[in-house]
């Protein structure tokens, strides 16, 4: 009997015993079904993280943080200088491994208003042009400031769409783009004119859909939009469309010095964000910066470096925690499905022992009975297998609307791959014991048997 009249006769042995083989085939189902799912799941987490990390910045982005001064240092604490346009400045001359240096003042509970509407900013700085490249913002209308424009403190500033839908209304309301150069917006109620407006930032999940949408003929505008089912939008790019920035001198002077009319403004930096000039060096790049703010800050050690390679590591490590946890669960299921294709197998043959016995008697071998009922196993695994892929997609499709846009399921051909084979190996462990107490039956016993 040939490989191929094996698989034909299992297909019929499964075709004869309809309800029973589908349920020893749901395991099965269940297990390709949860471990393609999963697999899914993890894909859409990971493809969120890292255009997050994206987003914010790179992997070559490195955020200067305040910290406690150390133990030996702590007497020193109350001279702790903290971040300042000295540490900015001092990095630019003195630290060539440092491409941008980025200082940034924050505009703490921003409101920006006109006309009656408000709109809280979830990023209002004052920064230097280095912020461009060090938080990968594009400004797609108009222009970002002049020195000019930070010499004098003038009143500017650039905005992102999410701040110009809500103050000037969506392209999805009004029908068209609206460009809101040289229009006045009040922030915590002083006037500001608009000179540039930062692109619309989506994932790419979010821009293939829009376009997949505006091809058949369902127009959507790229500016923000509502997130399906019960998910959100992707913070990272949301919080870059709700971005306004200022010159720096214009933030320090306006709502810096003028919330403490009674003294001396407050020097310190809201932030102090660098990219280094080259990911290869960025050991040498750190130990240079640490140099420079060491003597920036008198020898007080209150800052710390947060790079987004940690950030990266983290994410690996979530992901392979995730995968192991999934694949645990998933492997059990498939298990439990071979245990249930090992059960209806010895069924199977007490039901055939005649059958065998006259296969035997014909002059069939005991490695011919035993490849028969391997093979029968593997054709059940496999078309549970076929099944659970199949109710993967489905699976796959109603996660995708209740999980937010970021984190949409992504099914691989890796996935399914790894689950059909998992499968056919768990069939075949199955059909083992079945299959050597079927090929040890005696003929003239099996002949006998009622």
């Amino acid at each position: 009997m040939t490989i191929w009249t094996s698989f034909v006769v299992g297909l019929k042995e499964v075709w004869a015993h309809k309800m029973r083989s589908l349920l020893t085939m749901l395991g099965i189902i269940l297990g390709v079904a949860s471990l393609v799912g999963m697999a899914a799941i993890i894909k859409g987490m990971e493809n969120g993280m890292k255009e997050t990390l994206i987003a914010m910045g790179g992997a070559d982005k490195i955020e200067v943080e305040e910290e406690d001064v150390p133990p030996h240092q702590e007497h020193l604490a109350d001279q702790a200088p903290g971040r300042t346009l000295m540490d900015a400045m001092a990095l630019k001359e003195a630290a060539p491994l440092i491409r941008y240096v980025a200082p940034a003042i924050r505009v703490d509970n921003a409101i920006i208003s006109r006309g009656g509407k408000t709109v809280r900013a979830w990023d209002c700085y004052g920064v230097t042009e280095d912020a461009l490249a060090v938080n990968l913002h594009t400004v797609a209308h108009g222009r970002f400031f002049s020195d000019l424009d930070e010499e004098l403190a003038n009143p500017v500033c650039v905005i992102g769409t999410a701040i110009r839908d809500e103050l000037f209304g969506s392209p999805e309301e009004v029908g068209r783009e609206i460009i809101p150069i040289g229009e006045v917006i009040f922030i915590n109620d002083q006037p500001f004119t608009i000179v540039g407006m930062f692109q619309h930032y989506e994932s790419e999940q979010d821009r293939r859909r829009r376009l997949a949408e505006a091809k058949h003929g369902q127009v959507q505008p790229a500016g923000p939009q509502r997130a399906r089912g019960f998910g959100r939008r992707n913070w990272a790019f949301e919080r870059k469309n709700r971005t306004v920035y200022m010159p720096l001198k214009t933030a320090w002077l306006r709502f810096r010095a003028s919330s403490d009319p009674g003294g001396i403004p407050d020097p310190r930096l809201s932030a102090l964000d660098v990219k280094v000039a080259d990911l290869d060096e960025l050991i040498p790049a750190l130990q240079q910066a640490r140099n420079v703010l060491m003597l920036t800050h008198r020898g007080i050690e209150d800052f710390e470096f947060a790079t987004q390679e940690n950030r990266v590591d983290d994410i690996n490590q979530q992901i392979r925690n995730a995968r192991m946890s999934g694949g645990l669960i998933a492997a059990i299921s498939l298990l439990v499905g071979g245990i249930g294709i090992m059960n209806i197998m010895l069924a199977s043959i007490n039901e055939r022992i005649r059958e065998i016995g006259i296969c035997k008697a014909v002059g069939a071998t005991g490695f011919a009975i035993f490849l028969q009922v391997l093979i029968e196993s593997l054709v059940v695994a496999l078309l549970g297998a076929a099944l659970g892929v199949a109710v993967s997609f489905g699976f796959v499709h109603v996660l995708s609307w209740i999980t937010p846009t970021a984190n949409e399921p992504v099914i691989t051909p890796m996935a399914l791959i790894v689950a059909v084979s998992f499968s056919a190996a768990v069939g075949i462990l199955a059909g083992l014991f079945p299959a050597f107490k079927a090929a040890r039956l005696h003929p003239i016993q099996a002949l006998r048997y009622e």
